[in-house]
């Protein structure tokens, strides 16, 4: 494992909220660099995730609905590497 990445990836994303409920993970990450907001959402049942931008004023209602606004726009869903 690459210790400078792992801090440099650390320093790059802040969490900035993070709830788990019936097996689905869901944080609000803050990029630093960009100064952008992202939505990451995990399902550890099937192993699927999907991330999608937020706006600020939409972050607090994407972070309690965020599968209403990934449909809205248009977040692809991924499968997580098992390790």
């Amino acid at each position: 494992m690459n210790t400078s990445l792992n801090t440099s990836t650390e320093n790059l994303f802040a969490e900035l909220d993070y709830r788990e409920n019936d097996e689905i993970e869901v944080s609000l990450l803050w990029n630093r660099s960009n100064n952008t907001l992202n939505l990451l959402v995990c399902d550890t049942r099937t192993g699927e995730s999907l991330e999608f931008p937020v706006q600020p004023s939409e972050a607090r209602d994407a972070f309690e609905h965020p599968y209403a606004y990934a449909g809205a726009c248009g977040a692809e869903t991924c499968r997580l590497a098992v390790a």
